[in-house]
């Protein structure tokens, strides 16, 4: 086989098209909080229900959420870019800025969120410059109606209902591989 060497540009370039959610995956150890904007972040598994997400190995959130051995996954609303930009920041008192709850694993639930996925830690696998970090689900919020805030193409972006043409191909229940 023949090497192929893929430069960090093109490849952000090509995978920014890639559309994905926007959360802000939280946790507390002690006294101390700690959050950051994640994008890399999936359903893995029903049965056990388990997530996963992929924080940067330079993460100054990761440590305490690792050390804390919990988390929660507060998955964003259109309207709320600001607080995707507070926590995507360096710096500063993040959770000066936002209101937010304790979870029942202790970690907080942002005001506003779409949703919230509270989790156990399971596994830490690493990959390249992230980890994979894989949560077991321990408690899930009540879904929002509003709109979720997505990133694409280096911009974020809110939905707008399609048509579903897989439906009409396909009158009967989707696949079970389908969550």
């Amino acid at each position: 086989m023949t090497a192929v060497t893929v430069g960090q540009a093109e490849f952000r370039s090509v995978l920014g098209h890639f559309c994905t959610g926007v959360t802000v995956v939280t946790g507390r150890h002690g006294d101390t909080l700690a959050g950051f904007a994640c994008q890399s972040f999936a359903a893995l598994s029903l049965d056990p229900p388990l997530v996963l997400f992929c924080p940067a190995r330079t993460s100054r959130s990761w440590p305490v959420l690792a050390a804390a051995g919990k988390f929660a996954v507060n998955v964003l609303a259109e309207d709320q870019q600001e607080v995707s930009a507070v926590f995507g920041a360096r710096g500063e008192d993040k959770f000066a800025r936002v209101g937010w709850t304790p979870a029942p694993s202790g970690a907080p639930l942002l005001d506003g969120a779409l949703t919230w996925i509270d989790c156990a830690l399971e596994t830490v696998h690493e990959a390249g410059d992230h980890y994979v970090v894989i949560g077991r689900v321990t408690a899930l919020g009540a879904p929002s109606d509003a709109r979720p805030l997505l990133f694409h193409r280096g911009r974020y972006a809110v939905t707008e209902p399609a048509q579903d043409a897989l439906a009409a191909l396909m009158p009967w229940p989707r696949p079970d591989d389908w969550l």
